[in-house]
């Protein structure tokens, strides 16, 4: 895969860099931040090589790569200077408040995502290993590798407030120091009293405090791993600093906005956000341990079945600060690893199976690769190359998922870490003082494959035809040639559908592209005849002499001006070269006239062609390559 590429096609049909405030990926997926998702081509970008899909949720537009997402995501950031977590006021109203708040816990919570993933590995390698009897917990090596894999669950908050400050756009180093404020020893050895809070079904929360100012209670709680406090206290910063920078004095603003921001976050923090966020964990608690009392199979079921809609909305990673409460509070987890499991090996089996049974060279390869990276816990190539494009293939995974989670839900099993859910992930299910935890999740993976296997090739799926060998030259001979045409004008690039000219945005005149003018200047962009020149001089058609049809229309409803400050210096039937001096015009008194000087280039016979390329610049000099038209 040619990543330059393709981060070149994706920004330009994103919009442009002009169009993106913000860019970053989690596993699989490109997370843009667009000024304009209408700007967006979908359809162009779906149809990019190395694309798996492209859909807007929670405010984003995510375009699905795959496991080389990384690399994409590198060399767009290389094309502009994207910040990884913008985004505006005015996007998260647009896109409501269900959204926005999803949408925050997901830009909150993906950039950890790897750093979870690869703690979670090292804490059940190390579990592996002891059940294995190659290290005994007792010894200091044991300790060593242990610090390696709870590091970020024992400092959770410091990790969650820098990525919650990033996305509330505050300071990251303020909110590390409100998340030491939390973790500091000082609050260990105070003296504390009891309060009881009786809640549903008889269970009961206990609660230890202690007083300020010998009247104000504090709640003395163990904030070591925890989720909720940390992101409303870092939300309470964001709006005590914006107002604090905004009424500081000048001389003083340097010390004392952080001074305040500091001291009256830091006592919401102790006297309401932390124990609120506690209160929410510890009710939360109390309900999951009821679901796994009396309706364990619920959730992996559910989340077996239905786990790629989640995938594809991108929701699947709302559930990650639900799943580190989980393991904050009870030590386990069960919302996402069970159902995970079930659903991940059941889109890698559906995958293989379509590419065994295809006759198909390209969908067999897709279909092994793609399945064998669903396997390990990747699904989005097997969930858009194989799965749901080709509808049945899906169904047969949501029912082999479906019947994995209903065992894994019966059954009870849990992880102690987290990490991608796939075979590697086994080690995770080790734990506690019974081994049925492991096998348990065994027989869920067999389970899902045996049933997925069956289902798919019960279903069946349209295999689409090989194309035959000859036929497959025929169709390499099409792209016959590229023909380039230059740039006719100096100026900014700009995509069509930018133009105010329906016209010209919607595709009537041609393909091609716009430029917004740096000089009044208009050069030949191919070698070719002069086969129109408007009386009023704002337009000329050329054609070149490999037959594409040019058109220069400099600005929008010019025509108004009759001519007025356009100069032709060529007539109908010239012969022209390419660089040659077609026209010129006054641009700033075209301005000041109240017209818009942009000047669309478009190729009048497209439909003649197989495809007109512009440009991935975003700007260009006369006698820069603009158009590229294959035949």
């Amino acid at each position: 895969m040619n990543y330059s590429q393709l981060a070149a096609d994706i920004l330009k049909y994103v919009g442009g860099a002009g169009n993106v405030t913000g860019v970053t990926n989690c596993m699989t997926r490109l997370r843009f931040q667009l000024k304009d998702s209408k700007k967006a081509n979908v359809e162009a970008i779906k149809n990019l090589k190395g694309v798996q899909g492209a859909v807007t949720k929670n405010g984003q537009f995510q375009i699905i790569i795959g496991t080389d997402v990384g690399n994409v995501c590198e060399e767009i950031k290389k094309l502009g200077n994207f910040d990884e977590d913008a985004s505006s006021q005015d996007e998260e109203e647009k896109t409501g408040i269900i959204n926005t708040f999803f949408g925050t816990l997901t830009a909150i919570f993906t950039p950890v995502i790897p750093a979870l993933a690869g703690s979670g590995m090292i804490k059940a390698l190390l579990a592996l290993c002891v059940a294995l009897g190659i290290i005994s917990n007792d010894t200091s090596t044991y300790q060593v590798f242990y610090a390696f894999a709870d590091a970020l669950f024992t400092f959770m908050p410091f990790i969650l407030a820098i990525s919650a400050a990033k996305r509330f756009k505050c300071s990251p180093y303020i909110a590390a120091v409100l998340a030491g404020v939390l973790l500091h020893s000082s609050f260990t050895g105070i003296e504390t009293s009891e309060f009881i809070l009786n809640i549903f079904n008889g269970n009961a929360i206990t609660f230890n405090y202690f007083t300020i100012f010998g009247f104000l209670p504090v709640l003395s709680a163990s904030y070591s791993g925890s989720v909720i406090p940390i992101l409303l206290i870092v939300w309470v910063q964001s709006k005590i600093e914006k107002q604090a920078n905004k009424y500081s004095p000048k001389p003083v603003k340097i010390f004392l906005a952080p001074l305040l921001t500091i001291i009256l976050t830091g006592l919401i923090a102790v006297f309401l956000a932390g124990p609120l966020g506690t209160m929410i964990g510890k009710i939360l608690a109390i309900g999951f341990n009821f679901l796994n009392d009396y309706a364990g199979w619920v959730i992996p079921f559910l989340m077996g079945t239905f786990c790629p809609f989640f995938v594809m909305t991108g929701m699947h990673y709302t559930f990650a600060p639900i799943q580190a409460i989980q393991y904050a509070t009870l030590g386990y987890g069960t919302i996402l690893g069970p159902g995970m499991l079930s659903s991940n090996i059941a889109q890698g089996t559906a995958s293989i199976v379509v590419g065994l049974k295809s006759k198909n060279k390209e969908l067999k390869q897709l279909g092994l690769s793609a399945g064998f990276t669903g396997l390990m816990g990747i699904t989005e190539p097997a969930l858009y190359g194989v799965t749901l494009k080709y509808k049945r293939p899906l169904y047969a995974a949501m029912i082999g998922g479906g019947c994995a989670g209903l065992y894994a839900g019966i059954t009870g099993i849990h992880t102690y870490s987290s990490t991608t859910a796939g075979l590697l992930a086994l080690p995770v299910y080790i734990g506690g003082d019974s081994i049925m935890n492991l096998v348990n999740a065994c027989i869920t993976i067999v389970i899902s494959m045996a049933a997925t296997a069956v289902a798919t090739l019960v279903l069946g799926f349209n295999d689409p035809a090989e194309t035959p060998a000859e036929t497959r030259g025929e169709t390499q001979t099409l792209v016959k040639q590229k023909i380039t045409a230059a740039s006719p004008i100096s100026g900014k690039v700009l995509a069509l559908s930018e133009v105010k000219d329906e016209g010209f945005s919607k595709g009537a005149l041609g393909k091609g592209m716009a430029i917004l003018p740096y000089e009044g200047k208009v050069y030949a962009p191919v070698n070719g005849t002069v086969v129109t020149v408007i009386d009023t001089k704002h337009a000329i058609g050329l054609i070149g002499e490999e037959g594409q049809e040019i058109l220069i229309h400099v600005g929008i409803d010019t025509v108004e001006l009759g001519g007025k400050y356009f100069q032709a210096k060529v007539n109908q039937g010239d012969k022209v070269k390419q660089g040659q001096l077609l026209l010129e015009f006054d641009m700033e008194a075209i301005k000041k006239a109240g017209y818009d000087v942009t000047t669309p280039v478009t190729v009048s016979n497209s439909e003649d062609y197989l495809d007109i390329l512009g440009t991935d610049k975003e700007t260009v000099t006369a006698g820069e390559t603009l158009l590229t038209i294959i035949s």
